[in-house]
């Protein structure tokens, strides 16, 4: 354990501002994704909501997890199947994914219940409209349990919670360049946000920022703890802002 790690759990006790200022924000989310300035999130009864004036608000449909970047804002639900929001409503995509993500540069990318991992590019991705528009997935080598990607890579961790990543993923191509990068320490899930920033959460709740990512070096330097205060199970990074899902599904805005 390092020592800013025993310094912050410290803080957590003491109740010092040493940790991360966070907020608690009005609402129960299991899952929340944030990117471009908006945030959406779903609940434990597969609700989707976003975060406008400062309240959240529902949207029609029914997703177990939701998704917003450079391509739009993507889902999937509880049993699997994939969904674009366009024109305010949800229209249904090719193909069978328990978990996807908007956040690469105008590409999708999502894992399906075997793991398998996939991408759709920047043509295909942008230009979804429905039923009729080319949804063509490409797959990739290798299995993980939940893959994310931003302007500098794509980043996951399989069902070991080993964690890889791939550098300078192309929009156009997304499929390319495919050998993956192992990356030191263990993950549960992991999030990219749109200005390459990179958080994740470890089996036990604990909230990791990876240090040192920059363009030449997308892959970074080390993991560094930052504390919420509390054990969490999901984050979202955007805009200086870290929003944190806790165990309990209260939802925390942390200012990082």
């Amino acid at each position: 354990m390092s020592l800013r790690t025993v310094i912050l759990l410290i803080s957590c006790l003491l109740g010092t501002n040493l940790a991360m200022d966070c907020r608690e924000v009005p609402g129960k989310l299991k899952q929340i994704d944030a990117g471009l300035g908006q945030v959406f999130g779903v609940n434990e009864n597969d609700r989707v909501y976003t975060l406008y004036g400062g309240s959240w608000t529902q949207l029609p449909g029914a997703l177990k997890h939701v998704t917003v970047g450079p391509s739009g804002v993507w889902g999937v639900n509880k049993n699997n199947q994939i969904y674009k929001l366009v024109g305010g409503g949800w229209v249904q995509v090719g193909g069978s994914m328990k978990q996807v993500d908007a956040g690469g540069h105008q590409f999708v990318v999502g894992v399906n219940m075997t793991n398998n991992v996939y991408c759709m590019g920047r043509y295909a991705s942008v230009r979804y409209r429905g039923p009729g528009s080319p949804a063509p997935w490409n797959m990739l080598p290798g299995h993980l349990m939940y893959y994310s990607c931003g302007p500098n890579g794509c980043w996951g961790v399989n069902s070991a919670q080993d964690i890889y990543m791939r550098k300078w993923v192309t929009p156009a191509a997304c499929e390319d360049n495919t050998d993956w990068q192992l990356i030191s320490g263990k993950l549960a899930m992991i999030e990219v946000g749109t200005d390459g920033s990179v958080y994740g959460v470890d089996a036990v709740g604990d909230v990791y920022r990876r240090d040192g990512i920059t363009a030449a070096n997308p892959a970074g330097i080390d993991w560094i703890y930052e504390s919420p205060c509390t054990k969490s199970k999901h984050v979202s990074y955007d805009a200086g802002h870290l929003w944190v899902i806790t165990k309990d599904n209260r939802i925390l805005d942390c200012v990082v």
